[in-house]
């Protein structure tokens, strides 16, 4: 009889407990989906999918990985927005995640208060080039003849808006000099175009500027920053040739809902955080051009604040009206 007293206040208890805490307690108990902002075969695509596969492992769940592209990456937000909060949706951001704030007019959702950081993973400087045969040898050379002829040398960029063109523009706000601005496609575009000739410099990823680098085509003449890459351990930042504080990078990570449980979120965190300090993805970052990096939760959403201002600063000082 006692036995049975006991089972009874016991599944009194159970039932009385709110159904997402029991929920959260069992964690997960069903797939978990990755919303990617892009489509198939973008790096963002890439980095989400090595994440995908080994938290799948370590959860002991499968891992979903849904691309959804489309405006910069406001309809993958939007839809993340309109999902429950209960911990089995994350979406996979870029630096444009920080970038949309300034760019849009209007949003369908406030960046900060309806989405929170899991964790930054990693990052990505762009390269100041010029072609091999270039006059510029250094980095103070290409600025010291800009600001004695503004407006006689030009860069190539990905577009309007895009991670290429807002590095650019910050270049040259923080160095106040003069460069006009021509828009390609893609960053691909522009970098062609610079080992043609045709264009003076332009602002590329390490990964997509390193081949014709190390073939002798182009030349870097500083990273953007806030260390020396690896991979070009000669190159020297922005921040070496005078601008102290000067530092760009192409980021990537992953935000949830706002209003998730705060316990699944840290574990989501430290999860993400065992796959990051994994060898295999360590070396895969590292053929990519990417440097890890290691904010979370708290952390990780007082630099996407932060970013949101810088990129607001750099939009208005180049005058690109929001769309």
């Amino acid at each position: 009889m006692r036995k049975i007293v006991h089972l009874i206040v016991l599944a009194f208890l159970i039932l009385s407990l709110p159904v997402p805490a029991i929920a959260q307690e069992s964690w997960p108990t069903k797939p978990i989906k990755i919303l990617i902002p892009f489509s198939p075969g973008a790096l963002t695509d890439v980095i989400a999918r090595m994440y995908g596969v080994e938290l799948s492992k370590k959860l002991g769940i499968p891992v979903v990985i849904e691309n959804i592209a489309g405006a910069g990456g406001v309809t993958a937000a939007k839809m993340l927005k309109s999902m429950p909060a209960d911990g089995y949706t994350l979406m996979f951001v870029s630096s444009g995640h920080a970038v949309n704030p300034g760019l849009k007019r209007e949003l369908p959702f406030n960046t900060q208060k309806d989405f929170s950081g899991v964790a930054l993973v990693a990052s990505s400087p762009a390269l100041i080039i010029v072609n091999a045969n270039s006059q510029f040898k250094t980095l103070g050379d290409l600025i010291d003849f800009s600001k004695k002829n503004p407006d006689k040398l030009n860069y190539g960029s990905a577009g309007i808006g895009s991670a290429t063109h807002l590095a650019g523009e910050y270049f040259l706000m923080e160095t106040n000099v003069k460069l006009t601005h021509i828009p390609y496609k893609g960053v691909q575009e522009a970098v062609s175009e610079v080992y043609a000739q045709r264009i003076d410099t332009a602002f590329p990823p390490i990964a997509l500027a390193l081949p014709f680098i190390n073939d002798g085509r182009i030349r870097a003449l500083a990273n953007t920053g806030s260390k020396r890459s690896n991979l070009l351990p000669n190159v020297p930042t922005v921040s070496e040739s005078g601008y102290r504080d000067f530092d760009y990078r192409i980021w990537y990570g992953f935000v949830m809902r706002s209003n998730s449980p705060k316990n699944i979120v840290e574990k989501l965190a430290n999860e993400i955080k065992q796959v990051s300090i994994n060898p295999e993805i360590i070396s895969k970052f590292q053929a990519q051009g990417l440097e890890p990096s290691d904010l979370y939760t708290d952390a990780f959403d007082k630099y996407i604040g932060n970013e949101i201002g810088k990129f607001g600063k750099i939009i208005k000082a180049a005058g690109i009206q929001p769309d």
